[in-house]
């Protein structure tokens, strides 16, 4: 048991406070986007002497666990992050391990530089995510069914969008729509000045329609009269209450829209964008990537592991993701897994086989090494991480 540093990332989109306001400490005024806590090489986490986290688990492979080892290798297979959204992040999605596998060889063959602005494939690893609110979160998550699409396009009452919208009746209308759209680029700029003007008259209205509308003038503000606007139109926008998530396989189009909250995933950096950003857009590849069929797969229903304890399943073998809430002397699961707990709400006291403890106070994390069994009394709220395949 060792407590563990992570890095915040200042990336633009974040916000001022909502870091600060779980770690602690106090706004610098720059946004701070995200906490990252593990063993990604791009910001790896430091333990008490200074050494970090891949380090560690490059001279100790033992310590990641047998059974994950066997299955991914000597890397820590997960990433825990705190995000905090002041604004929409990219569209994006992320392809599955066979693609991954696939386009990181392709591009290593066409010797395109790992940093390279346009470059698609960072690594050969999937990257399925789950997001668990600590604020109300708002997002967009999987293409909402076509004929509500279509219909709340109408309602806009402008007759290009309805020329554009109308293949979406057609059975692979969403993809047509979708990729017509990205391909609109910075032609697009009037008609997306013609939805925003349009949606402006009724965003802010408890309906369908005007929760539609209030996506597109939002989105406006952060990104004005980018073609991604009325792409992301087509996706189903929910609302978390703290506690609440949901998960994002491979190939599933979403977009955090603002809120705080943790994010849990591969450790992989592989995105592809679909609008929303400066950043390089590969149409082709994307669509080699999404999955099109309409849907949201709905909220984690947490399942009770001990009480005090309860599990969020996922499909993900590279993760699994636990909340512990006022637990009262309970056994800390996944112990054949690397695992790393982080407390958002007061503080959590950590007791291994031999009697030694460990106090996590409100924004710290530790890490436990496989093997140790560890058990927890929290008063408050934590979250515990670990490789998706010994989940007790």
């Amino acid at each position: 048991m060792q407590i563990l540093t992570g890095t915040v990332q200042d990336y633009a989109w974040g916000s001022t406070d909502g870091i600060p306001a779980v770690l602690g400490t106090e706004p610098t005024g720059a946004p701070q986007a995200e906490y990252w806590l593990g063993a990604h090489p791009k910001a790896p986490s430091t333990l008490p002497d200074g050494t970090t986290l891949d380090v560690l688990l490059a001279e100790h492979p033992e310590q990641i666990g047998e059974a994950v080892a066997t299955r991914f290798g000597t890397r820590l297979p997960f990433l825990v992050k705190i995000l905090s959204a002041r604004q929409a992040l990219s569209l994006q999605a992320h392809p599955s391990r066979a693609q991954a596998i696939e386009g990181y060889a392709r591009e290593n063959e066409a010797r395109i530089a790992l940093d390279a602005p346009d470059r698609n494939y960072r690594d050969d690893w999937p990257k399925p995510e789950a997001m668990i609110a600590l604020t109300e979160f708002h997002g967009l998550c999987g293409f909402r069914d076509p004929a509500e699409s279509q219909k709340l396009f109408r309602q806009l009452g402008i007759p290009a969008i309805d020329d554009l919208v109308q293949p979406l009746a057609d059975l692979d209308g969403i993809a047509r729509v979708f990729l017509e759209v990205l391909a609109l680029a910075d032609f697009a700029q009037d008609l997306v000045a013609e939805v925003v003007s349009a949606a402006r008259e009724h965003a802010g209205e408890d309906s369908d329609f005007g929760r539609f509308c209030t996506t597109a003038v939002e989105l406006d503000a952060d990104y004005p009269g980018d073609a991604g606007i009325i792409a992301a139109l087509l996706l189903n926008r929910i609302r978390l209450e703290p506690g609440d998530a949901f998960f994002m396989p491979a190939g599933n189009m979403h977009a955090y829209l603002r809120g705080t909250g943790i994010e849990i995933m591969s450790n992989s950096d592989n995105v592809l964008r679909g609008g929303l950003t400066p950043k390089h857009i590969d149409v082709d590849e994307l669509a080699q990537v999404l999955d099109f069929a309409p849907g949201f797969p709905g909220l984690i229903t947490p399942v009770e592991v001990s009480p005090g304890v309860r599990h969020y399943p996922t499909e993900a073998p590279e993760f699994a993701v636990f909340d512990v809430r006022d637990a009262v002397d309970q056994p800390l699961p996944a112990d054949s897994s690397a695992r790393i707990l982080l407390v958002t709400e007061g503080r959590a006291d950590l007791t291994d086989a031999a009697g030694a403890t460990l106090a996590v106070e409100r924004g710290q994390a530790a890490f436990l090494a496989a093997g140790e069994r560890v058990r927890v009394t929290s008063s408050g709220w934590a979250f515990l991480s670990s490789a998706g395949i010994p989940v007790v």
